[in-house]
């Protein structure tokens, strides 16, 4: 379903004028029926349901409908598409939220097919991640990315947690989306702009967000954003935060929308972990005990298949080894990426296949790159960013 033109301009006027406050915009559109009726009733019967003091009776004029019709030909002249509410291409969870928006803007070269029919699962935890934070953000996405349904991964483009779940999903074939505390016509932090366009080029996945262009990176921001990514996921994941953080408020925000919250159990003391632990103990959040157990809890099928090491090998081999050499080197892969720097003597023993064997393969994997060996012989998988 598409809005008339002009419902779409009116509803950009109400983003414009109520993007503080969304509640009010939704209560006149759920009374009116339009957003052409909000506009249309004129300053008395405004006064008559907003009170006499409103501020906002006078920003409802066509002065305002001039400058959404300016706004909504400007962000077209960028590649972003206004989505106003009701229309194809606007989140169906999001409308279940009382504070959602009139309508967001979205930067994708397929804007109408981001939200069409498809999981959304976020993905947030603190800017200062740490090792295990990382590590188990991407084991969850790789995680999913197995199941066959091919989840939406969404986060908010932040530092730490945020560009690792986004990096994570593109690296693993899953869209993603990024939902913005900016304009969609600017990026913040702008070291992250080389990968908001890698995201925004990519057919399926999206740069999003409610605020008009121009609109600067404000503290007040990132809380208002965080709404979005819990309105439009049916499960929202935390993997590491204090007590007081941006993806606490965004686990708490799910769990009063009625969402899936998961999070990663901490160690008792750690800062980092505080506010999982927190979660856990309150009965906001599930605890993630393995990947496994998350598919589960999810509804996903769990499927054993080969993981991304393993794949990339049995590809990269096929064509010049024999069959039982490409499993030999699957298993030894698998081994390594469990056991990690585990010696080729302990490589030999745990596959059976005998010290020769192993040292022959490991040493074709290393030549390769698929792994590293030191100088102890202690073996670990090789990932992009040290290849």
């Amino acid at each position: 379903m598409q809005n008339s033109p002009e419902e779409k301009v009116c509803l950009c006027a109400l983003n414009m004028v109520f993007g503080a406050e969304p509640r009010i915009a939704n209560a006149l559109l759920d009374h009116f029926g339009s957003a052409k009726a909000v506009f249309g009733i004129g300053r008395d019967g405004l006064e008559e349901i907003l009170g006499p003091y409103s501020k906002y009776t006078a920003e409802i004029n066509a002065g305002t409908l001039e400058k959404a019709a300016e706004e909504i030909e400007n962000a077209a002249g960028s590649g972003i598409a206004f989505v106003g509410r009701g229309e194809t291409g606007y989140p169906a969870l999001l409308t279940e939220c009382e504070d959602s928006p009139a309508g967001l803007y979205i930067r994708s070269g397929y804007p109408q097919d981001c939200f069409d029919d498809r999981d959304f699962i976020a993905i947030v935890g603190t800017r200062n991640a740490s090792d295990y934070g990382r590590d188990w953000c991407r084991k969850i996405i790789e995680a999913l990315s197995e199941t066959g349904r091919k989840p939406v991964i969404v986060s908010g483009l932040a530092y730490g947690t945020d560009i690792t779940a986004h990096l994570a999903a593109l690296d693993c074939g899953l869209d993603t989306v990024a939902v913005m505390a900016t304009g969609a016509d600017s990026v913040y932090p702008a070291r992250h702009r080389g990968y908001a366009e890698r995201i925004a080029a990519k057919k399926g996945s999206a740069l999003v967000s409610d605020y008009p262009l121009r609109t600067a990176a404000m503290p007040v921001n990132f809380v208002r954003r965080n709404r979005i990514i819990a309105g439009i996921c049916r499960a929202v994941i935390l993997t590491e935060s204090r007590y007081r953080g941006g993806g606490m408020i965004t686990a708490r925000q799910a769990f009063s929308y009625d969402r899936d919250v998961y999070t990663l159990p901490g160690r008792a003391g750690d800062p980092l972990s505080e506010g999982c632990n927190w979660l856990i103990r309150s009965g906001t959040a599930a605890p993630i005990i393995s990947g496994k157990d998350l598919l589960e809890s999810l509804g996903y099928p769990f499927r054993r298949t080969q993981s991304r090491p393993e794949r990339n090998a049995a590809r990269h081999y096929g064509n010049t080894l024999d069959g039982s050499e490409v499993e030999k080197i699957a298993a030894i892969l698998l081994a390594i990426k469990r056991n990690d720097r585990i010696s080729l003597t302990g490589l030999a023993e745990l596959t059976g296949f005998g010290y020769r064997t192993v040292a022959e393969l490991t040493g074709l994997l290393e030549n390769d790159g698929f792994i590293s060996v030191d100088l102890l012989q202690r073996c670990s998988i090789r990932t992009k960013s040290t290849r």
